[in-house]
């Protein structure tokens, strides 16, 4: 269970983030901050982006209010980059769409955490379904991902 794997991952941290889990569906940024009583801006979603070739693949993790800037991540990763399709998701992440966690991937990939989300004090992120989340701070996520931060939204 993906949502299991996401435990167990958390439990390996240094520090303590809780898995909440919702019996309605949190699958997009507005649903989810209609769960969980805060605002869309709130919602840390992870957005899977592949290249053409063969493990070209990059998580940008932004706010659930802003888009991300494809010229920008192109700048950084140094190819052109789509939206990942479900299947492709799945298979990369191990996490269906809706519910993609930035930490516990199935296989190692380039992560990237936006400066939007600095300007909360927490950010809530996808815990491996589309029911659940978890509040966690950009430090946190910083740490829990090994991704770096970078201003790739508009």
């Amino acid at each position: 269970m993906p949502i299991q794997r996401v435990k167990d991952y958390l439990a390996q941290l240094s520090f303590k983030l809780e898995v909440i889990e919702f019996q309605e569906d949190t699958h997009t940024s507005e649903l989810a901050a209609k769960a969980l009583g805060v605002e869309a801006a709130q919602i840390a979603k992870s957005l899977l982006f592949v290249g053409k070739e063969e493990g070209q693949a990059a998580l940008v993790v932004t706010c659930g209010d802003m888009k991300v800037d494809q010229k920008k991540l192109k700048q950084e990763l140094g190819y052109k980059t789509k939206f990942a399709n479900p299947e492709q998701v799945m298979e990369i992440t191990g996490f269906p769409p809706g519910g993609v966690c930035p930490f516990a991937l199935r296989k190692p990939i380039t992560i990237f955490l936006d400066t939007s989300m600095q300007r909360f004090p927490i950010v809530y992120a996808a815990a491996g379904t589309p029911h659940s989340a978890v509040p966690v701070t950009v430090e946190q996520l910083i740490q829990a991902t090994g991704g770096s931060l970078r201003n790739l939204a508009c």
